[in-house]
């Protein structure tokens, strides 16, 4: 059964009054965010509540020692009001907010003690996984665990999986000891509390990298390939209008440049500043994208136009163009499809799915082709720029676990 979907939004200053009061009332006190810390958690929008009946019943708050690290500080429902899916509404909605607000997501963190154990199901829950044991006292002879978020999937060795119970804090400490090792489960062994403790796959990141820019650097070799044989029909065609050969020229530019970016990505640079490979790799990809393939494709009925002169298959042709470049940018392979779309954005997209029907009209109808371009080159160039410098991280494209188990 789906749990009930509460009301929640970001704290405000006028909040911390019933903030503190809720946390009093509902954690230990050693737990609890002094005032300034979490005053100052609220002015960097890191606390959320949650409301039933207008009154404050549940909160999240974190804070950020450095722009990369993110530590969740404090979870709290007000008793009576619990175990219905308020504090997961809550850390879910957290864990999904905090990357959309800076273009490198930060790592999330949390840490709790073998003690907290609803804590740690709500973590492990949350698509957390415990990574290491961390020695902060307090709690008596508890240990504490470190939990992370995992933005990524990763892949579980189905054979290296392991049960410790909680009370067997030398052993829970020898098992999290190796790098590829963390609790992904909180189970019940002979009637205790128990960890499941795996091991998971570890890649090498610069293979990973070296094999996707090579990827790429093969896809705009092959555009480009593409791109200046049609540049080259144009030329050779008296009748082929200069704006459309402009667009191809600038088409080939931007290919070129991204076969550079691909290039700068590949090799050492992939082991080296691995921590700058994605950024490098959205700029070959943005302009490969949007300044090779897409006037690549949408010149076609173009050229289709001049080629045959029959306005009835050219219009065919153009319309089919059109309907597939529409489908794959609702399709989970475009770049638009992984981020949220604004109404411009939507708008951008659909000028740019019915350019090749109105771009064959007009080269079948004889008409000046100018405005077109005009509007095309604006549309592809406002698109390179929102998804290189306007765009932060990507939105959920699906809904799944974080780590698997490798079939």
């Amino acid at each position: 059964m789906d749990m009930a979907v509460w009301p929640t939004r970001a704290a405000s200053p006028a909040d911390l009054a019933a903030l503190r009061s809720l946390l009093t009332d509902s954690c230990e006190t050693a737990i609890i965010p002094t005032p300034a810390l979490l005053a100052d958690a609220i002015d960097r929008d890191l606390v959320r509540v949650l409301e039933s009946a207008g009154e404050l019943v549940g909160c999240i708050a974190a804070e950020m020692p450095s722009p990369e690290h993110v530590r969740i500080s404090v979870i709290a429902v007000r008793e009576g009001m619990r175990r219905q899916g308020m504090a997961k509404q809550l850390l879910t909605e957290m864990v999904t907010d905090i990357p959309r607000k800076s273009i490198e997501p930060p790592l999330i963190s949390a840490v709790a003690s073998t003690e907290q154990l609803a804590v740690t199901r709500l973590l492990l829950a949350t698509d957390f996984k415990g990574t290491r044991v961390i020695r902060i006292g307090g709690s008596g002879n508890a240990l504490h665990i470190h939990y992370q978020y995992k933005s990524r999937v990763e892949y579980i060795d189905p054979d290296a999986r392991h049960l410790v119970p909680v009370s067997a804090q030398e052993q829970l400490t020898e098992s999290l000891s190796p790098a590829d090792h963390a609790v992904t489960g909180l189970v019940t062994l002979s009637g205790e509390p128990a960890f499941e403790i795996a091991r998971f796959e570890q890649d090498d990141p610069a293979t990973l990298q070296s094999g996707e820019a090579a990827a790429g650097i093969a896809f705009s070799g092959s555009i480009l390939a593409a791109i200046t044989f049609l540049l080259g029909f144009a030329f050779s065609s008296t009748r082929f209008p200069d704006d459309v050969r402009l667009l191809l020229i600038g088409a080939t530019f931007s290919t070129v440049l991204s076969l550079i970016i691909y290039a700068s990505a590949s090799g050492e640079l992939a082991r080296i500043r691995s921590n700058s490979f994605g950024k490098i790799m959205k700029w070959g990809n943005v302009l490969s994208e949007y300044g090779g393939v897409f006037p690549f494709l949408i010149s076609l009925p173009v050229t289709y136009a001049q080629a045959s002169g029959d306005p009835w298959t050219t219009m065919t042709l153009a319309v089919v163009f059109s309907s597939a470049i529409a489908w794959y940018e609702q399709s989970e392979f475009s770049i638009a499809h992984r981020f949220q779309r604004s109404s411009f954005e939507i708008a951008l997209i659909v000028l740019t799915a019915a350019s090749p029907t109105v771009g064959a009209a007009l080269i079948a109808a004889n008409a000046t082709s100018w405005p077109w371009t005009t509007v095309l080159i604006a549309t592809l160039a406002a698109r390179t720029w929102l998804y290189l410098f306007r765009r932060g991280a990507e939105s959920d494209i699906a809904e799944r676990r974080q780590w698997q188990i490798r079939e």
